[in-house]
């Protein structure tokens, strides 16, 4: 992999799985033939994307890598993985479990399911705030790439809303995270509409978008960090993996719209009906761990535990490594990903 291979990443949110994407981005960061030119990321995705591109505008690939360990410290609450590996005994899949069926959690988890966010009045407290508002915006708006895009939900339409250059803000990062039963939504001015719009999670509406890297500008491939398995072969059975799975099927939902609509203009490119001069095209690769992922459940997603974290950083290294041995030879020649076998 000598030549340097232009990508553009996306990424996807999932809550503190985000830390597989961190472990993905920690190891991609490390080879210098690899050159991010664009990045689009919802919610856990939006915030390894600027945090990427905010460390890489202070101090190269290490800058990005040092600012992503600093925000999962700040998301795990500790300045030390390690301190997680008390609970080196229990198994991931034993681990998420308990956290699970932990009387804190379920009692959360109900809550959320009775009691609107509004219902808090002045003990309302959005814990991202604290984190978000210490990035340095200077660099996340940054115009020297990487391109940088974050997608959120407009609530008044339903529509999606990309945030780029200096539309990105404490405020939009939130707004790309803002999951409606547990948080309020984000009110904000939206230059777009001339009005001030509520906002929730982007993962409604594109998880990650596509579109904004289908740039002429922009290389045509894009390597999406999946962290919702697309596939489980078990029927879940109970409330929680129930719940669970409806989730993954609605967070998936808009990505695989895009990703079936890529396949039917590549198609369209290839049976000569339209020119590649008409459309973009694009390339697909994909870095994920549907296994290991199917293994956990939501309340790993909501919780920030130090071991899970750590564990799911070690994951994403690994299948980051796996990409880098096989698939990375197609960058530049051909997608990754089956598109027509995967809507088969």
């Amino acid at each position: 992999m000598a030549k340097t291979k232009k990508i553009n990443l996306a990424l996807q949110g999932g809550g503190a799985h985000g830390a597989f994407t961190w472990g993905v981005l920690d190891r991609l960061l490390q080879e210098d033939a690899l050159e991010v030119c664009g990045i689009s990321g919802t919610s856990a995705g939006a915030l390894n994307g600027a945090a990427l591109k905010s460390g890489m505008i202070k101090g190269g690939r290490q800058g990005a890598r040092d600012t992503l360990d600093w925000l999962w410290m700040e998301v795990a609450g500790v300045s030390d993985l390690s301190i997680g590996n008390w609970m080196a005994p229990f198994g991931l899949e034993a681990l998420s479990k308990q956290i699970e069926f932990s009387v804190p959690y379920m009692m959360g988890d109900a809550v959320t399911r009775m009691v609107s966010p509004y219902g808090y009045g002045p003990l309302y407290k959005n814990p991202l705030r604290s984190i978000v508002e210490k990035l340095d915006y200077d660099r996340v708006c940054d115009h020297h790439a990487p391109l940088f895009f974050v997608g959120a939900t407009r609530v008044r339409n339903g529509k999606i809303r990309v945030f780029q250059g200096d539309e990105i803000g404490p405020d939009a990062l939130m707004a790309s995270a803002c999951l409606p039963t547990v948080f309020q939504a984000i009110e904000m001015y939206d230059k777009t509409t001339d009005r001030v719009e509520a906002f929730w999670d982007g993962g409604f509406t594109g998880n990650p978008a596509l579109f904004p890297l289908f740039s002429g500008d922009l290389p045509a491939d894009i390597v999406i960090i999946n962290i919702n398995p697309l596939e489980r072969d078990e029927i879940p059975t109970t409330p929680q993996d129930i719940q669970n799975r409806i989730n993954e099927i609605s967070f998936n939902s808009s990505l695989l719209r895009e990703l079936r609509a890529i396949e039917f203009v590549q198609r369209l490119i290839e049976e000569g009906t339209m020119t590649s001069d008409e459309m973009h095209r694009v390339r697909i690769h994909m870095i994920a761990d549907d296994a290991l992922m199917a293994k956990l459940s939501a309340a790993t997603k909501m919780v920030a535990n130090a071991r899970v974290i750590s564990e799911l950083k070690e994951a994403g290294i690994a299948a980051a490594e796996q990409f880098l041995r096989g698939d990375v030879d197609n960058i530049g020649i051909k997608s990754s990903v089956d598109l027509r076998e995967m809507f088969a």
